[in-house]
């Protein structure tokens, strides 16, 4: 099976530093096969025949505790989960120099349709929609001041999601499928 491993937390503010070449030794230590890391927010492309994605997760985090000494949380998605988020996300939505778009990846605890009522959302000037597993946001640049959406920095529920833009995500779909196709 073809997964990837989305690091919460590591490399930002000069924080939580993991080199992306270390990062991957530890997955191979791990037996995992056709290991790729992209780029330095913490996505790592792998594959295993180990199913049970909350054990996996789990080895996973005690392995990257014991060689980088950090708690950093791990959330796994395989290869079908992202292609079906990419399906549902629109085309257009992307991030580039007119708008601004996340895919915030929920942890199972969290993973609810009506978590959309927790965000302080202006819909007159942003699309946010809730897909199993995640929840996409999406403004136009000229109104992201407006947004009220990093009112949840800090909140224990940004402690359960980790952040990647759409364009990031395709780009590990792409990694997958080639991960898969090795």
């Amino acid at each position: 099976m073809t997964y990837v491993a989305l690091l919460r937390g590591i490399n930002v503010g000069g924080k939580s530093m993991v080199a992306m070449v270390q990062l991957k030794q530890t997955f191979e230590q791990l037996g995992f096969g056709n290991v790729k890391t992209f780029i330095n927010s913490g996505n790592v492309i792998f594959t295993t025949d180990i199913t049970d994605y909350q054990a996996l997760a789990k080895q996973i985090e005690t392995a990257i505790s014991k060689d980088f000494d950090l708690d950093v949380k791990v959330l796994l998605r395989s290869l079908a989960d992202i292609e079906k988020l990419l399906r549902a996300i629109p085309d257009s939505w992307v991030n580039d120099q007119t708008t601004k778009c996340d895919v915030l990846f929920l942890w199972e605890a969290i993973d609810k349709s009506d978590i959309l009522k927790q965000l302080p959302v202006k819909p007159e000037i942003e699309d946010v929609r809730y897909f199993p597993g995640v929840i996409v946001w999406r403004v136009d640049r000229k109104n992201q001041g407006k947004s009220r959406m990093t009112k949840i920095v800090g909140t224990e529920l940004y402690k359960r999601i980790t952040i990647r833009n759409p364009n990031t995500v395709r780009k590990i779909y792409a990694l997958m499928q080639a991960a898969t196709n090795a």
